[in-house]
């Protein structure tokens, strides 16, 4: 497990105020939950958010002492879950597992969200951390990723990628890239990445730069090809395929994490002992090694650290939305 650093975001959290802890260890065991709780997850089953939320929910119900079911409530780019949550009670029983996107992209997309995720949802702890992977249907004519840059080059706007929504991660990483390599690909919307690598799979799209754990049993299967990920390091599940740095695409270097996030307004002892509970449960070697053999990486924060990566993380997103995305508006 790790405390979270990697690259962009461990500086956020270096650069996070060094708070007191919200509340000793018995403070954190002071507050017990007398009825369910739940984790909403703001995309469909079957996603990279989807999965590290069920094994973190299946560990930190048997802490608790209570059930935590995963709820998936989908829409407008995650932001239906997430109002769900952010109008829920603040007694620690709704939870969310918040995304890059849904926490940090789509302030910068959406008008008129109704809401604000800085102000208006409370940090518990981040969760994961995941590289995206670009894959590609195994009719497109392009066995690696330079010759894949080369047929988008070639072929200006005539290959689509789809991604989980607008604004979420499988959406602006590509943006990113696009960016960055200098290259043009038609952007098809869906509601959740499983949707969206489901049609990749029916070659209705080509391309996705998916999170890796949802693309990881389709790239085992055969039914999509892998071309390059998006990590600062190559991934240990695929060691064959290359960075973006490597293929002198530094820029276009982009990891996608999660973060289990409260209403505005819950109570200081439930925040604590929650925060405990999921660093427990990220802390046990087996759910380390599920999330892992997904693709995934567990890592951990305190409430302070994870506003420190949201700020980050809003800034960086901003600049992003602002250089390649200026003719959208949602």
């Amino acid at each position: 497990m790790k405390s979270f650093s990697r690259r962009s975001l461990a500086l956020a959290a270096l650069a996070a105020p060094l708070l007191p802890r919200i509340a000793s260890a018995q403070g954190a065991a002071a507050w017990t939950p007398t009825r369910p709780l739940r984790m909403v997850v703001p995309f469909p089953p079957g996603g990279a958010t989807d999965v590290v939320a069920r094994v973190l929910s299946e560990r930190m119900q048997e802490k608790l002492g209570q059930p935590v079911t995963v709820e998936n409530r989908t829409g407008a780019g995650g932001n239906v879950g997430v109002e769900n949550v952010v109008r829920s009670a603040p007694d620690g029983l709704s939870m969310l597992m918040g995304t890059t996107g849904t926490l940090t992209i789509n302030p910068h997309l959406y008008a008129n969200m109704g809401f604000n995720p800085a102000t208006d949802l409370a940090g518990i702890s981040m969760a994961f951390a995941t590289d995206h992977v670009l894959v590609v249907n195994p009719a497109v004519p392009a066995q690696t990723a330079q010759e894949f840059i080369a047929l988008l080059k070639a072929r200006p706007g005539q290959l689509s990628f789809g991604s989980g929504g607008n604004g979420s991660s499988t959406h602006l990483v590509p943006e990113l890239f696009k960016l960055v390599a200098q290259v043009d690909m038609q952007h098809v919307p869906y509601r959740g990445s499983a949707p969206a690598l489901n049609d990749l799979v029916a070659g209705n799209v080509q391309v996705m730069l998916d999170q890796l754990p949802s693309a990881l049993p389709m790239i085992q299967g055969g039914r999509v090809r892998a071309l390059a990920v998006s990590g600062p390091r190559r991934s240990r599940l695929l060691p064959d395929l290359p960075t973006m740095a490597e293929l002198g695409l530094p820029q276009a270097e982009a990891t996608s994490w999660g973060a289990v996030m409260v209403p505005a307004g819950t109570p200081a002892p439930a925040i604590a002992r929650l925060n405990a509970v999921i660093r427990e449960a990220l802390a046990e070697p087996g759910v380390q090694q599920r999330l892992a053999a997904a693709g995934a990486d567990a890592v951990v924060s305190t409430p302070a650290e994870l506003a420190g990566i949201m700020r980050s993380e809003t800034e960086k997103w901003g600049r992003v939305v602002r250089e390649a995305l200026s003719l959208i508006h949602i």
